[in-house]
């Protein structure tokens, strides 16, 4: 699982791009303490893929992408850190010369309790929404007791010539921010630091010890394991790296102990993460050719099902997939989708992937778009994540009666009498006369109507991990039938306070609720 909320969060974060329609950014957290200080601090990661953000070309010539970030620390109703800055990408001379990942750190000092960290990214150059990812951080460091800080993956690890933002201990530690190793990573590099041990063990030495087990059943991993001697201080800094080029496919931990020289044990932790590694075949791969996972052997179609997985995968999972389906391998994609199920429903696997393949089929039958999938539409992505709506609106041609204090900032009285109006503030366009001579009691738009593109409006009455009546606008913005979401209130959704005059092409005032705002508001 990607989401590991006392040692890191990780969380893909998806906008459109130009380039493969869909931003992908890795966010994760650590956190850390200065002893002689007695002070906590996190320090977040971002990594992106240059391929999937959108590129502007600057005045040189050269070529730049920008995302806007912001890193907001709640405590209950208090902000205690809030910063909110531009993140350029390295320069490039052409579009073709993208294949490249770039990272941000950031480091802020904070005390004990229970935060909410958020963050929000924003590609300045793509009119996508910003995307929103949050979770809660425990910070607990006692300057009386021993403790681990958080296990964190590295990419490289050098010399500090010059002390920077990834330096730390004499080295400049550069984070993999990621729990997915493919299969061209041959080495599992690791970081933590060790506080206050000496009040353990005062200044004699102690082991540290670090192997990798298996998520399933806690069996270790042979032959891999990293033993060292250390001695007692304030603050002990491990990194050390383990041999993963044998590690078959499949679910681990790296974990970490520590033992006195009596070896018992005295502090552990624990790190999830995710192996691929398909030239290694280990009978957890072969093995699923039996299952219902290997009744699919058309790769495309068994592609399309794990990309299907998406809207409901953790975070490395997505990861995951997302490297499986760019390139060949049937027996590795059975295996996913065997594991991805049989993790969530370890009696009856098949029958919970054949109860989200009816989902499925129905996005694939129903929102498939000439050269988009339906799996890829908003529509089938929300009917994905949440399942069949609890109720849904669908409106071609609505119109309703202009509020009276339309042209007024504040709230419309919705009891004020409408002049001129017959049939309510809501009426169907497809029963009115005609528009431009008043025939048929019609009003004119001049004289109090304001007209909407399609839509639909979606409820979930009890959406898993959110509130109740979560509701979801889709609009048909162009007539051409395709529908994106335009506003949701559901958590992590799209939220645009200026939806509903985008809905009406501007017809209603800002500040103004019209009537699919009310519908919005009720839920239908």
């Amino acid at each position: 699982m990607k989401k590991i909320l006392t040692i890191i969060l990780l969380a893909s974060i998806s906008l459109i791009s130009q380039a493969q329609g869909r931003m992908q950014a890795l966010f994760g957290y650590n956190t850390f303490y200065l002893a002689k200080q007695q002070m906590p601090y996190i320090e977040t990661n971002l990594s992106f893929d240059a391929w999937t953000l959108q590129f502007e070309q600057l005045q040189t010539g050269a070529w730049r992408a920008t995302v806007e970030v912001t890193i907001v620390l709640r405590q209950g109703d208090s902000v205690c850190h809030f910063k909110k800055y531009d993140l350029n990408s390295p320069t490039v001379g052409s579009l073709e010369e993208l294949d490249f990942n770039f990272i941000d750190v950031q480091r802020f000092s904070v005390r004990n309790g229970l935060y909410t960290l958020e963050v929000t990214l924003r590609d300045k150059h793509s009119d996508a929404p910003a995307s929103v990812v949050s979770d809660r951080v425990v910070i607990n460091y006692d300057s009386s007791r021993p403790s681990l800080s958080s296990l964190q993956f590295i990419s490289s690890a050098t010399p500090t010539q010059h002390e920077n933002i990834l330096s730390r201990n004499g080295y400049d530690f550069e984070p993999f921010v990621s729990d997915y190793f493919p299969e061209q990573v041959e080495e599992l590099n690791y970081y933590y630091e060790i506080y206050n041990i000496n009040a353990e063990v005062g200044r004699k030495a102690f082991l540290t010890m670090a192997y990798i087990e298996q998520q399933e059943t806690g069996t270790r991993f042979e032959g891999q394991r990293a033993v060292g001697r250390k001695y007692g201080a304030a603050t002990v800094p491990i990194y050390g790296s383990l041999d993963i080029s044998q590690l078959p496919s499949g679910n681990y931990n790296l974990v970490v102990e520590l033992r006195n020289s009596d070896n018992q044990l005295m502090l552990y932790k624990k790190l999830p993460f995710m192996r691929s590694n398909p030239d290694v075949k280990g009978a957890e791969i072969s093995d699923f050719a039996t299952t219902f996972a290997g009744a699919y052997t058309d790769e495309p179609q068994l592609d399309l099902y794990i990309e299907a997985l998406y809207p409901i995968a953790s975070e490395y999972e997505k990861e995951v997939l997302s490297d499986l389906i760019r390139r060949p391998g049937i027996e590795e994609k059975q295996a996913f989708l065997y594991r991805f199920w049989q993790k969530r429903e370890a009696l009856s696997p098949e029958a919970a992937w054949l109860k989200y393949k009816e989902r499925v089929d129905y996005v694939q039958a129903t929102f498939s778009y000439p050269r988009t999938k339906g799996i890829n539409t908003d529509r089938g992505r929300v009917y994905l994540q949440y399942g069949p709506p609890d109720f849904v609106r669908d409106e071609k041609n609505f119109v309703s009666a202009r509020h009276l204090n339309a042209g007024h900032s504040g709230t419309p009285d919705l009891n004020a009498p409408l002049q001129g109006i017959t049939s309510g503030i809501e009426t169907n366009a497809a029963s009115i006369g005609d528009r431009s001579t008043g025939e048929g009691g019609f009003v004119s738009e001049s004289q109090g109507h304001v007209f909407y593109l399609p839509y639909q409006l979606w409820r979930y009455n009890k959406p898993m991990g959110d509130d109740p009546n979560r509701v979801f606008i889709f609009w048909d913005e162009h007539r051409s039938g395709y529908y994106k979401l335009l506003n949701s209130n559901a958590r992590g959704e799209v939220q645009e306070p200026g939806w509903e005059r985008r809905l009406c092409r501007q017809q209603i005032d800002e500040g103004v609720v019209g009537a699919v705002g009310e519908q919005f508001k009720r839920g239908y």
